[in-house]
């Protein structure tokens, strides 16, 4: 036979750390090269809301939001990840109650409707939830 498929989609609703790395970033990074290695093909979906949407702004609207000045220290993650084929996406109800626009995203970071339909959506479209 061919390779596995794993379709699987990490959901980022609050921060959880391992040190100073997010814990579903470090999952990302680990996952990613081995499905690679494993030749696994696998649709990875990251999304991201509620009190952790703010790891996808951009540098100024991250030091504004964290009250930082050092910009977002997760956006050469972020877009290292979307190089590699991961779809990261933001919930509009996050934006929506938090103020933000699309234009305070980092670069190619998609935006949903909503995360919770957009989970329940991937899940019956067969998708694995991993929640950090």
């Amino acid at each position: 036979g061919g390779p596995e498929r794993g379709p699987d989609r990490l959901q980022f609703d609050h921060p959880v750390f391992e040190g100073d790395e997010p814990t579903g970033l470090q999952f990302l990074r680990i996952m990613v090269p081995r499905f690679r290695e494993n030749r696994t093909k696998a649709d990875i979906i990251a999304i991201f809301h509620g009190n952790a949407g703010y790891m996808l702004l951009d540098d100024a609207k991250y030091s504004k939001v964290r009250n930082w000045r050092g910009g977002n220290p997760y956006k050469a993650q972020i877009a290292q990840l979307i190089q590699q084929g991961v779809q990261i996406e933001e919930c509009a109800e996050t934006m929506r109650l938090r103020g933000w626009s699309n234009a305070d995203l980092l670069p190619d970071v998609k935006v949903n409707a909503g995360a919770n339909f957009r989970i329940v959506q991937l899940v019956q479209a067969g998708f694995v939830q991993i929640q950090p």
